[in-house]
Parts: structure tokens; C-alpha cells; sequence
């Protein structure tokens, strides 16, 4: 983690990133895999292990000559190393494995909103964007009380007071309860 934010900082003090993207970059959490998203993952040099997977509802992925391997709640690095400790000690010596998500899993909005729903991942979307993408709020919404509900290192689920701002995950539940007169 100190290894990005001096990362983070050489580029503001270069000018190469905003200082207001910075400080976004620093407070998002990491991202982990988790069920339906989908996968590419190249092992340099053997393109029979090399492929595109799918996370399964148990969170594993399975690879031809190891199997299933338990990746849902890791992050893209954590995964890519897990990978590469299950072949290096009996298929290969050296493994070099590398691993991007093709397509993330939905978010959904729900409550009083005009569309509730599933939507497709969009990089960067915020509450206040995915709440219009779901034709934006009803005349009973509680606009001041929006929450999101968004898993943690433990695949807890765990509600959190949304801002306008609040940047939505994969995964993530975005809920808008009934405001009372």
C-alpha cells in the first residue's frame, strides 16, 4: 500500500494526475473477484493453462491440470499468486501468471427508484450515477438516507451511508428506502 501512494504522489507532483484523482485513487479499496465476474489468465508460455474462466457461485475457477482454484475474495495480485502456488511446487518451475477481469459482475439498485434492478459495471460510476441509470429517484424516496451494501475482506455484506459522490463496486447493492411524512 505505501509502494502506491508514493506512486500516487510522484505523479501529482509531476502533474501527471490531479491531485482530486489522487486522493480518489488512494481511498478506493481493492479490488475482489467474486462470483460471475469474468477472467483472463495467461501463464506465460503454456497456452494450455492460459484461458477465460468464470467465477462460480463458490467463488473457484477451474484450471486444467490443477483444478478448482478458491479465488472469489481475493484481490487480482492475491489471485494471480495463488495461481502460481499451485502449479509451482508439481507442474511447473518458474510460473509467471497474470490475470484481468474481462467482464465484472452487476451492481443492483433497489427501493424507490423508477427501474430497479441489475446493471452492468461501469468504471468510475457513482451512487448518484447509478440511481439516474435506474430512471432516477420515485416522488417516496428518501433521497438524504440512500445506503449501499457492499461485501468486505471477510465476504461480510455490510451497509454503509451512501454520499452523491460514493463510488459503486462491482457487486454492490444500492438501496433508496420510502421516506415517511
Amino acid at each position: 500500500m505505501r509502494s502506491v501512494l508514493v506512486l500516487i504522489l510522484a505523479l501529482v507532483l509531476a502533474g501527471a494526475v490531479p491531485v482530486a484523482a489522487a486522493a480518489a485513487a488512494a481511498d478506493q479499496p481493492a479490488y475482489r473477484l467474486g462470483t460471475g465476474d469474468q477472467v483472463r489468465i495467461t501463464v506465460y508460455g503454456q497456452e494450455d493453462l492460459s484461458g477465460e474462466f468464470e467465477v462460480d457461485a463458490s467463488g473457484t475457477i477451474a484450471m486444467s491440470l490443477i483444478g478448482e482454484v478458491a479465488i472469489g475474495g481475493l484481490t487480482l495480485r492475491e489471485a494471480e499468486q495463488r495461481i502460481v502456488d499451485q502449479l509451482k511446487p508439481d507442474y511447473l518451475k518458474n510460473p509467471r501468471v497474470s490475470m484481468q477481469v474481462l467482464n465484472y459482475r452487476p451492481f443492483y439498485v433497489l427501493g424507490e427508484v423508477k427501474e430497479p434492478g441489475s446493471y452492468d459495471y461501469v468504471n468510475d460510476i457513482t451512487v448518484t450515477e447509478a440511481i439516474a441509470l435506474a430512471g432516477g429517484y420515485t416522488y417516496r424516496a428518501a433521497k438524504d438516507e440512500v445506503v449501499i451494501i457492499r461485501s468486505n475482506k471477510a465476504d461480510e455484506r455490510q451497509e454503509h451511508e451512501a454520499e452523491a459522490d460514493t463510488v459503486v463496486l462491482p457487486g454492490d447493492t444500492i438501496r433508496v428506502p420510502e421516506r415517511f411524512f
